[in-house]
């Protein structure tokens, strides 16, 4: 069961598309669709009510109310609505929920009644609802004794022989160049005698 904004009633959900939903009115039977870009839906099973202590879900009111001895109050007289929920679910808290939201508990409530037609909670949301046991998590120590440690590995290794680097200088560069080039010419009376 859905409720649509901005459209009195209750509605039941034949189709769901990517702009909207295709609904079946409960009251007169009438199928339509209705865009999501208009109207916003909301599951019966999913509403909250405000309460004293912890927001309980829309069906256990409707429970309490099923419960209870008492008649439903007309839906004209806000003060008999009042009177009633206070009855019916004295942990309900009336400053937070309006005589208007009232009036639609006893409304849907009404018409659920006159179709028989039974709302329970979803398996998906009673699974929500048991305790899941949390992994222990591990305590991370502070920056400073993480630093001090590495600070400690870094004295602790030994440094590694590293081989002097010997640099030459420019003309140490130039005079190894022309020794070598000097190996690798032949003079020129080593071409004369070579081309005789």
């Amino acid at each position: 069961m859905i409720s649509v904004s901005g459209m009195p009633g209750l509605f039941e959900l034949l189709s769901s598309k990517n702009d909207g939903a295709l609904l079946r009115s409960l009251s007169d039977k009438t199928t339509k669709f209705v865009s999501s870009r208009v109207h916003q839906f909301s599951h019966l099973e999913s509403i909250e009510v405000y309460t004293q202590r912890e927001n309980v879900n829309l069906v256990d009111v409707f429970k309490a109310m099923d419960e209870s001895s008492e008649s439903l109050p007309s839906e004209k007289d806000n003060t008999a609505i009042k009177k009633y929920f206070e009855k019916v679910y004295p942990d309900m808290d009336f400053d937070r929920v309006y005589t208007s939201d009232m009036k639609k508990m006893v409304k849907w409530f009404d018409a659920l009644k006159t179709h028989d037609i039974e709302i329970k909670l979803s398996e998906q949301e009673e699974e929500e609802e048991t305790i899941i046991e949390e992994p222990e998590i591990k305590k991370e120590k502070p920056v400073k004794e993480v630093k001090a440690k590495q600070e400690k590995v870094k004295e602790e290794k030994p440094k590694e022989d590293k081989k002097p680097v010997v640099k030459k200088s420019a003309t140490a560069k130039s005079d190894t160049a022309t020794q070598n080039k000097k190996e690798t010419k032949p003079t020129k009376a080593a071409k004369k005698k070579k081309s005789d």
